[in-house]
């Protein structure tokens, strides 16, 4: 299949403009007593996820209709597979803390081509911050450069689960405990703000939930792998990954991917659970 016609600046500018759009709708449902249940996997979803993905797909997929489609709340089929671009979306990441009322849900939107995003968004409405970036083209908090303010001086600040956080201890790394946003997408790009030092994620993580938020760390020169296999590939038949971490100080690498293996391993490929696509 030809390249696309459009461009990587293109397709970030309407990622950004239906993230826009996707905030004011979910906002809409925030804070409120929104309908809510659990899906098969036992992770939550609510009204306003459904509402906000069904916008997302005639916008974005009217807009490209020679893209694929592959979105947390719509169901898969092998046809984004053949496609050379492809929309990547979590029409609410953090539906958890977005049904407890805590801001830091977002709406991360990706365009993967051949494997790797090309273009991302991770848009914050209730704090308002759009973090987005481009292939080659940097990446920006709302509008603005995106640099990385040093903390200087102070330990490193890192989220993790419990289990995790022995490891560490046990390895002996002198750091403190960093706040565990809801959202995936959010806690990675703190790592590009500054905010925190490093955010780490179990095995299992899906294509939507990290998607949007690995070009912006590629795009902000932070190391983003999975511990297992390096930087995860995007839009294969198999959509789960390894562990993860992201790291903006590399001398923290070797005990933070330890603590990340021992507590979740490297599957074999025999042992990962592939996604059945009807």
């Amino acid at each position: 299949m030809s390249l696309p016609a459009t461009s990587h600046e293109q397709d970030l500018e309407l990622l950004r403009t239906s993230a826009v759009a996707a905030g004011i709708i979910a906002s809409g449902y925030f804070r409120r007593a929104v309908k809510a249940w659990e899906k098969e996997n036992a992770s939550p979803v609510s009204e306003a996820d459904i509402i906000v993905d069904k916008f997302l797909m005639t916008t974005l997929m009217a807009a490209r209709p020679g893209y694929g489609w592959l979105s947390e709340e719509t169901v898969d089929t092998p046809d984004r597979l053949g496609r050379q671009r492809t929309f990547v979306v979590d029409p609410i990441d953090g539906t958890r803390g977005f049904i407890r009322g805590e801001d830091s849900w977002t709406v991360s939107l990706a365009v993967i081509e051949d494997g790797a995003p090309v273009a991302g968004v991770v848009y914050a409405p209730a704090r308002d911050e759009m973090y987005d970036a481009y292939q080659g083209g940097g990446a920006r908090l709302n509008g603005r450069p995106l640099r990385r303010s040093r903390r200087s001086g102070s330990l490193p600040l890192i989220p993790a689960p419990g289990a995790v956080h022995q490891e560490m201890q046990a390895a002996g790394l002198d750091y403190k405990r960093g706040p565990a946003y809801p959202s995936l997408a959010y806690r990675l790009v703190q790592v590009a703000t500054g905010r925190l030092d490093a955010a780490v994620a179990r095995r299992g993580a899906l294509d939507w939930d990290i998607a949007a938020a690995a070009i912006i760390l590629a795009e902000t020169g932070i190391a983003f792998e999975d511990v297992c296999a390096g930087p995860p590939r995007f839009n294969k038949a198999e959509l789960r990954h390894g562990a993860l971490a992201a790291l903006a100080d590399m001398s923290l690498k070797p005990i933070v991917h330890a603590a990340l293996i021992k507590v979740y391993g490297c599957p074999a490929e025999a042992d990962l659970p592939h996604l059945s696509i009807s």
